[in-house]
């Protein structure tokens, strides 16, 4: 089994003791490639860095068409908020990689949007070192912790080169499990996610398959603080437009001052960019009425280009419900739509992990959480104001369904996307 955790926002389990090398935890301290920190080469050709960061996005956006279109819990009777980390599945099913062979691995490395026949498979490892090191050492003002961890059935012989990968180039831990001592290894997986998220996500299982060998997680946790924090004294109950015949009360975030804003007609949608401390920033993209599913199904990374050619910062108005999203999305089928099948099946060839063929993934499960609030997902003790031009200011509602996405701007990643169709689900 397979699951992601993603949060944007004390005992662990076990250490497996052998002599592999010791648990790199989430952080890669020793680094056994050259950091390319987003350059182009003297000869000019792209890094694996900048060839992965492009495909990342394009599999972010890929992704959300599909989960939000047929993807995960999403259904035509009850539609929920959608939250993911495209930056925590890519990573995840890359690390899985690893250990993949043949169609097996094809298929993952182009459902991951990469070709390849035009690029080396170390390459796209290297390119996800460098990322996970650059976002885990703080490079780009954020607190980030990323990473991922497998737990094996203990009869069961993880292969050193696999091993070696999974923590000098993923940074990832890896635990022994008796899967059949079910409560017992239900906690040490809970005690674990709960350790890497802060305490945020306190029961990632609930229950445990005994005949499971394999089980993979991947886990992001996002501390962030708005550059402009919102002043709780404004925060007020207001209207929140579900649908025509929907309304609940949100408590709605306000402030003024001068942001990037612009409206993109093509999209019929009005774009708002909020920064954070350090290098990131959310777009919240506010569809025009009923036109949510057209402006879901054309963002992109043209999209983006677009965005950063018509935002202009003027004086806004700026009205935001507070809330926390959260998601549950089953992987297995969305990534079947992308190609990637074979992994889930008795087709699959994980021996580059175990060293024999006959494993597969049972499910995948990603996990998210994003919080929205007055001081983005850490309390400040300060706040700011800006001085704004006497001119009637661009007044934006976020007061019916609309989607954000986080995007780290240093290394040009999709940290999270979201669709929030009702602020005060539950």
């Amino acid at each position: 089994f397979f699951i992601i955790v993603g949060i944007f926002a004390n005992n662990g389990p076990y250490p497996y003791n052998s002599g592999y090398p010791e648990n790199c935890d989430n952080n890669v301290q020793n680094d056994p490639f050259t950091n390319n920190e987003n350059q182009f080469n003297q000869r000019g050709v792209p890094t694996p860095y900048e060839v992965l960061v492009n495909s990342n996005s394009d599999f972010a956006f890929k992704f959300f068409k599909k989960v939000t279109t047929n993807g995960g819990q999403r259904n035509n009777f009850r539609k929920k908020n959608i939250v993911f980390s495209p930056m925590c599945i890519s990573s995840a099913f890359a690390m899985l990689a690893l250990g993949a062979r043949s169609d097996t691995l094809d298929q993952i490395l182009r459902g991951l949007d990469f070709r390849p026949s035009e690029i080396q498979e170390r390459m796209i490892h290297e390119g996800f070192h460098d990322l996970i090191y650059m976002l885990n050492s703080g490079g780009s003002g954020l607190q980030v912790e990323m990473g991922n961890c497998l737990f094996v059935e203990n009869h069961l012989h993880p292969q050193e080169q696999f091993l070696r990968g999974l923590r000098t180039i993923y940074g990832g831990d890896i635990y022994m499990e008796n899967f059949k001592n079910t409560a017992e290894t239900q906690q040490h997986i809970n005690n674990y996610v709960e350790r890497k998220t802060h305490g945020k996500i306190a029961k990632l299982v609930d229950g445990v398959d005994p005949i499971t060998e394999i089980l993979l997680v991947s886990y992001i946790y996002i501390k962030a603080k708005w550059k402009k924090p919102f002043d709780p004294k404004y925060t007020e109950m207001r209207d929140f437009y579900v649908d025509p015949y929907t309304t609940v009360k949100v408590p709605m975030m306000f402030q003024m001052g001068m942001f990037e804003v612009g409206r993109d007609n093509e999209r019929s949608c009005t774009v708002l960019k909020m920064p954070y401390e350090g290098h990131a920033a959310s777009y919240f993209i506010l569809p025009d009425k009923g036109q949510l599913e057209k402006v879901a199904s054309s963002l992109s990374c043209e999209a983006l280009k677009t965005w950063e050619r018509i935002l202009k910062k003027s004086s806004v108005n700026v009205y935001l419900p507070k809330c926390l999203a959260s998601g549950e999305l089953n992987l297995k089928d969305i990534m079947y739509t992308m190609g990637v099948v074979d992994v889930f099946t008795d087709k699959a060839d994980l021996s580059g992990i175990t060293g024999q063929p006959q494993h597969r993934l049972s499910g995948a499960l990603h996990k998210a959480m994003m919080v929205i609030d007055e001081r983005g997902t850490e309390a400040a003790g300060a706040s700011s104001m800006d001085l704004v031009p006497m001119s009637i200011p661009t007044v934006i509602k976020f007061d019916s369904p609309f989607i954000t996405m986080m995007v780290d701007e240093k290394t040009q990643s999709i940290l999270f996307m979201a669709e929030i169709l009702n602020p005060a689900e539950k």
